[in-house]
């Protein structure tokens, strides 16, 4: 069963943020915190996503990567880590948020390495 540590480890090591640039830059996506030895500055950065998001920019939170083994042991464990992404990221509440009161606005799963299963029924939960 996956733990809020291995949800820890995998947000902290290998969790990207795409920005799509505002400016005349088009399709461009900024990836950040993918070698894990990035620090956030969180009360910096919220201000950051938010003004992001105020002129149209897409915030997402990306989780996963060709580095390490993903699995899912369950549908009760899709339904805990789809409770947890979305209380701590998305709509939900929690008084651990990591970026605080800002609200993403997606969650992408690049997962390269573990297995498939439990991971369709982890963003039904999620879309739910």
């Amino acid at each position: 069963m996956a733990s809020k540590s291995l949800i820890s480890v995998a947000l902290l090591s290998l969790v990207m943020l795409f920005l799509a640039v505002g400016s005349n830059a088009g399709g461009i996506a900024i990836y950040w915190g993918q070698n894990g030895n990035e620090a956030m500055d969180v009360p910096n950065s919220v201000p950051r996503f938010k003004s992001c998001q105020a002129k149209g920019i897409k915030v997402i939170l990306s989780i996963g990567g060709g580095a390490g083994g993903y699995t899912l042991a369950s549908s009760a464990d899709a339904r805990q880590i789809a409770t947890y992404l979305w209380n701590n990221f998305l709509g939900g509440q929690s008084s651990s948020r990591p970026l605080g009161d800002a609200v993403l606005d997606g969650i992408d799963f690049d997962i390269e390495g573990g297995t498939n299963q439990h991971w369709d029924e982890l963003a039904t939960y999620l879309s739910g």
